[in-house]
């Protein structure tokens, strides 16, 4: 091809996407595809098991129906993923992205490889509010308090540094004192589960309660298969029992609290789901808009009842307010919780 049919080309293609840019929402999606990236492997508990079922109802909701894909784009404990929906997938709304919660730290606390800045992505919603705990499998250790971790040392696993499973760990041995040995690594959180029932590992903190009695696990804690040493949210949850204690109360200094207070700020987010900064306005709420019909749809509730899976909606613009609440907190709180964390 010679250079002037190289420009034709180029400028061919310039015109496709403006004019499917300019298209109404309900020109762009009949016959289109909606692909959602979950930013993990594909054991994922309910970060995986919230979008699978979404998927299977979601398109009714929209104009045209469009069809709905989910994949799976592990890495780096979902900066990948989250890097991919920023910049480099279309900004044209057929990409959404699930990602766990943690990463929306990385940014602020400066992780290598960041590329995002969460505070521009268009938030769509989250199914459920969750709290996470800190556990261990019970055949695996003889601890069985947050004091016990106090006193002698435990093996957790993680997927990554910059996620839940290795911020809380590492936070909690700066500013409460424990003693995890925390082993990174896995793809998925998961594969965290599969290796404390293996024996790799002695627990995980970064278990999200919802996510934790649910599948396959949801037998674990009434049958004591796993014992449950601390609570990692902003408030206690009424559902986990009341001895459990919170982490926050359990923070040495109050500027311990402050810092982490901005760790756990992530979890009044639940699951969130965005999409890239550049979608334009009117695709962001024909999706919000069918994120909340999908919410109280009675296929979709019965998928998630089958699951065991908890239904708590938030929307998108109460996502975003958090957000920008953690990114407006002061630079002391987040130069300390950046010097007692590992940049993975």
């Amino acid at each position: 091809m010679d250079f002037r049919n190289i420009i034709l080309a180029s400028a061919a293609l310039s015109m496709c996407a403006c004019s499917a840019y300019a298209q109404s929402v309900e020109q762009f999606y009949p016959g289109n595809t909606i692909n959602i990236y979950i930013g993990t492997g594909e054991s994922a508990g309910a970060v995986g098991a919230y979008p699978r079922a979404l998927a299977q109802v979601i398109g009714r909701h929209l104009p045209g129906s469009p069809n709905i894909v989910v994949r799976n784009m592990p890495g780096a404990g979902g900066i990948k993923a989250a890097n991919f929906v920023y910049g480099l997938a279309p900004q044209d709304g057929t990409v959404w992205g699930f990602i766990t919660r943690g990463f929306l730290l990385a940014p602020l606390l400066k992780y290598t490889g960041v590329q995002f800045d969460p505070t521009k992505f268009n938030w769509i919603g989250s199914p459920a509010k969750t709290v996470s705990v800190g556990a261990v499998w019970t055949a695996n250790t003889d601890v069985r308090t947050i004091q016990d971790a106090m006193a002698k040392e435990v093996v957790v696993g993680a997927t990554s540094p910059g996620q839940d499973t290795g911020i809380f760990p590492n936070a909690l041995n700066r500013l409460i004192g424990t003693k995890f040995k925390v082993v990174t690594g896995y793809q998925s959180v998961g594969s965290v589960d599969l290796a404390m029932e293996k024996g790799e590992v002695q627990g995980k903190v970064g278990f999200t309660w919802t996510s934790l009695n649910s599948g396959r696990s949801m037998n674990w804690v009434p049958d004591k298969i796993i014992t449950v040493l601390v609570q990692l949210g902003m408030e206690k949850d009424p559902s986990i029992p009341s001895e459990i204690p919170l982490a926050l109360d359990l923070a040495t200094s109050p500027e311990a609290r402050q810092v982490l207070e901005l760790l756990c700020a992530p979890s009044a987010t639940g699951y969130p789901s965005f999409m890239g900064p550049g979608v334009p306005k009117d695709r962001v709420e024909a999706l919000r808009h069918a994120y909340r019909k999908t919410m109280s749809d009675p296929e979709f509730v019965g998928l998630l009842q089958k699951q065991g899976l908890d239904l708590d909606p938030i929307r998108g613009e109460e996502i975003a307010a958090t957000i920008q609440a953690m990114y407006n907190l002061s630079a002391s709180v987040v130069d300390r919780a950046r010097a007692i964390l590992p940049v993975p």
